[in-house]
């Protein structure tokens, strides 16, 4: 049983390399290396080599790698659920990540408590349309006359954790950074329709464990924000404080109050946008470009977006510079 209120902690991964791969602070990595290290198996998303988002079964930390950084579109599961209580019935230890709906589903499906599973979902803004990336990357392509070699959601590497720019590589040696999706996925008309009515928006989820990016870190524990990454890690219960407290040597972690952390995504789900139907008759009957000029501001915002970006990466750096 979850408590009434998580435990909430500031977590930073103490390997650099491994903050630098994640899109937050490393938490996901710290918990799922325990229990790969006692022999049990990880399940969570990925994006495949046709850039879709898919959940997989890892037993090693070179597929496990391939589950860092955020996906923001719906992933497809699969037969997951049917793995893993294979997996539960033979007496692995089982680590399933996902969003928070993922994680109740695969607890009603297995039908009992199993000690040796773990859930871990995230605090999640919403689960954008498959066709939409789908549509989005094939227009990248053509723009850039090239097939995509990677592909970035949030590029905290060269913009910092603080900025939301998706970066995408092209097999001819082109890079596309810009806020295209991000814009589109913010806006909220290409969320599936259930999420405007989530019952997950609220400081309890269903996992064990519950991460995120710990947005306002600044305020609340400044001496945790280098603008690499920052977890927000939520305990919501016996099982997953044992887990975390069995991970404490690999971060450096701060228990700060529910109230420093909370986010619109924890308090209610985002409703529908009055522009909805008109986007999606415009997806539909239009192209990708149309929509990129209508809601994304492509053209010559992108332009000054770009410019703004680095005026403001470059201010940031010498800001943090004069600060120590």
């Amino acid at each position: 049983m979850n408590w009434e209120i998580p435990k909430v902690y500031a977590v930073l991964h103490k390997n650099d390399d491994v903050r630098a791969s994640s899109m937050s602070g490393g938490a996901f990595t710290a918990i799922s290396d325990w229990v790969l290290q006692n022999n049990g198996i990880v399940y969570g998303c990925i994006l495949n080599d046709k850039f879709e988002a898919v959940h997989i079964r890892a037993d090693n930390y070179e597929s496990r790698n391939l589950m860092r950084g955020s996906k923001y579109v719906q992933s497809r599961l699969g037969d997951t659920f049917i793995n893993v209580r294979k997996d539960l019935e033979s007496g692995q230890m089982v680590l399933f990540s996902g969003t928070s709906c993922q994680a109740a589903g695969l607890k009603r499906y297995i039908g009992k408590e199993y000690e040796n599973l773990l859930c871990v979902d995230i605090v999640c803004h919403g689960v954008p349309s498959p066709g939409v990336w789908k549509e989005y990357l094939n227009w990248q392509k053509k723009r850039n006359r090239s097939e995509i070699k990677a592909a970035v959601f949030r590029n905290k590497r060269e913009y910092g954790w603080h900025s939301c720019v998706e970066t995408i590589l092209f097999e001819n040696g082109k890079k596309e950074s810009s806020r295209i999706f991000t814009e589109l996925f913010y806006g909220h008309n290409i969320l599936r329709p259930c999420c405007y009515e989530c019952p997950y928006k609220s400081t309890m989820h269903p996992g064990d464990i519950t991460i995120a990016d710990y947005w306002g870190i600044e305020k609340t524990a400044p001496e945790l924000d280098d603008n690499k990454g920052t977890s927000l890690v939520l305990i919501n219960n016996e099982k997953g404080e044992k887990v975390f407290d069995a991970v404490k040597s690999s971060v450096k972690r701060k228990q700060t109050e529910l109230e420093d952390c909370i986010q619109p995504s924890m308090k209610a789900p985002f409703p529908k946008p009055e522009s909805r139907d008109e986007f999606w008759a415009d997806f539909c009957r239009s192209g990708f470009d149309f929509i990129a000029r209508k809601y994304c501001g492509y053209g010559i915002m992108i332009k000054i977006k770009k410019k703004l970006w680095g005026i403001k990466k470059s201010l940031k750096e010498i800001i943090r510079k004069t600060v120590k």
